[in-house]
């Protein structure tokens, strides 16, 4: 089960746990409550990896 946990970098609260129920923690945060340091927008996909290296 996940549960609030302290960013301590930003100062807001963030999750612990599984990563199964992450959203439901962040869900009952007000948004300007929630940290957005981990979140990273890409321009471009992630490349695809094969596990021959093709």
């Amino acid at each position: 089960m996940c549960s609030p946990a302290p960013c301590y970098t930003c100062r807001k609260t963030t999750w612990t746990g599984c990563g199964m129920h992450a959203d439901m923690v962040m869900d009952s945060l007000r948004p300007e409550d929630r940290c957005t340091c981990g979140q990273v927008e890409s321009e471009q996909p992630a490349p695809s990896v094969s596990a021959f290296g093709l």
